[in-house]
């Protein structure tokens, strides 16, 4: 426990750094910046593609062309990743999921395109199958609906290789199945990536915040009144996350995740604390859409609530955020710079 030192009042006026802006600024113990910012992006096929999505407002669907054009301006902003997510039409889904390995594929081709004209910047590729299932389950599943750990392990590990030869720089599994981890770091040695970096989503939870994402890359109608309960976490547990990134650390993770994001800032702290390990939290898209919705009704003020919101990430003790607002924060960032 922190041992305070401090003499009673009046010795001890608090308000006395406050009182100036270069005290404030000189006492403040957590920054944000460009680097701490990793933007989410949707992917589909076609050309000059654009779709707005109604639950997620300013946030688009967008064809590899016009994808990076977008990751130019990232760029010129200065921010340092993005996080790539598909929308895979009717044609593409299957019982099997196996589009998600298809080395011609969505995901691929938009990872070869944006490391051949932006070699800098970080592309992070999602492994996981419910963009792919007709079911929109994370996995493969049995006569009864059951996820099945290890068949879908399995395809998970193609799928990341896939990723990883079409010159992924991280593989992201958000499928939270047991073992993952360790079988795709295993693939990615054996096959001379030595320096794809694995972001696991180790402390995944079966949030009800996650709903206009499902929207956005189109598993929402296949998922229907199904859930997730059976591999994602329970939202009341905080030892078992701790559990989690642990394993996927040994097993060969770089980086670990928790999501969603504020609701489970707890989570980021003891993640951080207790395994001091990179670690990255996802402000997800319910968290956007539900500040979004303050914001066009005026109650909130957009600037200030965006910034706060992501200082309060970094407070927890996370090193990178996934936002949907890293763009605004960025311009918001440059312009105080």
């Amino acid at each position: 426990m922190t041992n305070l030192s401090r003499g009673p009042f009046p010795n001890t006026r608090m308000r006395r750094m406050r009182a100036d802006t270069f005290s404030r600024r000189l006492m403040r113990e957590n920054h944000l910046s460009t680097d701490d910012l990793i933007y989410p992006m949707f992917v589909l096929d076609g050309k000059n593609q654009r779709e707005a999505i109604a639950s997620m407002p300013g946030i688009e669907r967008l064809s590899v062309d016009l994808l990076l054009q977008e990751a130019k301006t990232l760029i010129e902003l200065g921010i340092p990743a993005i996080a790539l997510f598909p929308v895979v039409d009717a044609a593409g889904k299957s019982e099997l999921a196996e589009e998600a390995y298809n080395s011609n594929g969505l995901v691929q081709r938009c990872v070869s395109a944006l490391k051949d004209r932006f070699p800098e910047l970080g592309v992070i590729t999602d492994v996981a199958l419910d963009p792919y299932t007709t079911h929109g389950q994370d996995g493969i599943i049995d006569d009864k609906g059951y996820v099945l750990n290890d068949r879908t392990v399995d395809t998970l590990v193609k799928q990341a290789l896939s990723h990883a030869n079409a010159g992924a720089d991280v593989v992201a599994p958000s499928d939270m199945m047991d073992g993952r981890i360790g079988d795709i770091r295993q693939a990615l040695e054996a096959a001379g990536h030595v320096n794809t970096r694995i972001l696991a989503y180790s402390a995944k939870y079966a949030s009800s915040y996650y709903g206009p994402f499902r929207d956005a890359v189109g598993s929402a109608g296949n998922l229907g009144k199904g859930n997730k309960y059976s591999y994602q976490m329970d939202p009341a547990n905080g030892d078992e996350a701790l559990h989690e990134c642990a394993l996927d650390l040994q097993e060969g993770a770089d980086m670990i995740m928790v999501k969603p994001g504020m609701p489970y800032l707890d989570i980021v702290r003891r993640v951080k604390d207790e395994l001091a390990a990179p670690t990255y939290a996802y402000q997800v898209s319910g968290e956007y859409a539900m500040h979004c919705a303050a914001f066009e009704k005026g109650w909130l003020d957009r600037d200030a609530v965006i910034m706060e919101s992501l200082l309060a990430f970094k407070r927890a003790g996370a090193d990178g955020i996934l936002t949907y607002f890293a763009k605004e924060a960025a311009m918001l960032l440059n312009t105080q710079a």
